[in-house]
């Protein structure tokens, strides 16, 4: 038994997870290779390996003539007394097998055997290494900051390292080398030198995978995010639903004393995040994407995806947000191109009438744990 081969071929099945069925096949293939370099042609060379005892026997096909003069080709016939030798039944026409002696390959076909065994085992690795980070892909996973390449930032998975390019880096955010954080896997393309893989930070997906790693419930598929939208490194706003009754969708995803949004908060570097409730109706789904805004009226066109909203005076900057960007969000989220009014401006617009709009109850207060902005230092 050779003890050390099968040892050296457990540690590279154990170690780059290469199948030893794919190691045979190698080591298989670098015999017939060292075979045609030795003797110039290993078309009728054969190889066999024990997959137990990884003993193996390399041998040709020959067809026995009936003498030495009539051989045209060693490698391809043999005389009929050299085939006596091997088996005393052997007559013309039969084809024998005839060992090869590996021991008495060349240095370079020697060589060439070896380079075909380490191509192989660097290919298979390079296709695990593939294969595992192709499962990950439009998934988020934790590396460890390595060095910045000009602008993007070389990011280690593990077996393979990543680039965070420059347009999917949020904003202001700086990393130290060694720091470890959380990216969204965008694309991993197989190359020769290895799988490449880059990653975001500034993708709506990184927050609902942050969601779905830290509320149980969401995993379990009894709260689903029905829509996101996002303005990475200042706010984003999620849409929840519960599929149970008895679950608050937008409490299970603040946590107790909002533990598990404010972990999130911190993976994202203090970035806010409004939880609201997802509502069938789409006039009760732009009320509480324009959370904390208070909504006097509002009236959704399904058909045209236009929404026109009343806002008391005193709520209008509010509800339209710094630089539009509770408004923008609002829109994003729920699909609707979303005119907003103070009930001044919408009492003097031509043509305004309040039974267009649904109303609500203009003594409607939301605790401030259910549509909030969580900022990770306090609700």
């Amino acid at each position: 038994m050779n003890k050390e081969l099968m040892e050296a071929l457990d540690i590279l099945e154990k170690e780059k997870e290469i199948s030893k069925d794919t190691l045979f096949e190698a080591i298989e293939n670098s015999l017939v290779t060292a075979c045609k370099n030795h003797f110039g042609k290993a078309d009728n060379v054969k190889v066999e390996i024990n997959r137990e005892t990884c003993d193996f026997l390399v041998y040709a096909e020959k067809e026995v003539v009936e003498t030495r003069d009539d051989v045209e080709d060693d490698c391809l016939q043999i005389a009929l007394e050299d085939a006596k030798e091997i088996s005393t039944k052997a007559s013309v026409g039969d084809i024998i097998h005839v060992e090869i002696k590996s021991k008495e390959f060349g240095r370079i076909a020697t060589q060439n055997a070896k380079n075909v065994i380490l191509q192989k085992i660097r290919e298979e690795e390079r296709s695990v290494i593939y294969n595992q980070y192709f499962e990950k892909e439009k998934d988020v996973m934790t590396g460890v900051v390595q060095r910045y390449v000009g602008r993007n930032i070389s990011i280690n998975l593990g077996k393979a390292d990543a680039m965070l390019s420059e347009s999917e880096q949020v904003k202001g955010e700086v990393f130290r080398p060694t720091e470890r954080i959380k990216v969204y896997v965008l694309e991993v393309k197989n190359t020769p030198k290895g799988p490449r893989i880059n990653v975001s930070r500034t993708h709506p997906e990184l927050v609902k995978r942050l969601f779905e790693e830290e509320v149980t419930e969401i995993r379990e598929g009894v709260v689903e995010i029905k829509s996101i939208a996002r303005e990475a490194g200042s706010r984003t706003k999620i849409a929840v639903w519960s599929n149970n009754p008895n679950v608050d969708a937008v409490g299970a995803c603040v946590g107790m004393n909002g533990a598990r949004v404010n972990a999130i908060v911190e993976e994202l570097r203090g970035e806010k995040i409004d939880i609201v409730t997802w509502d069938e109706n789409p006039g009760n789904l732009i009320q509480n994407a324009l959370s904390p805004a208070k909504i006097v009226a509002v009236f959704a066109d399904p058909d045209d995806k236009t929404a026109k909203v009343v806002v008391p005076d005193y709520q209008l900057s509010l509800a339209i947000g710094k630089e539009g960007q509770n408004a923008r969000l609002a829109a994003r989220l729920t699909g609707y191109k979303i005119d907003i009014k103070s009930e001044t401006q919408a009492k003097d617009a031509p043509g305004f009438r309040y039974e267009d709009y649904i109303d609500y109850d203009e003594d409607y207060e939301e605790e401030e744990y259910e549509e909030g902005s969580f900022d990770g230092e306090e609700l």
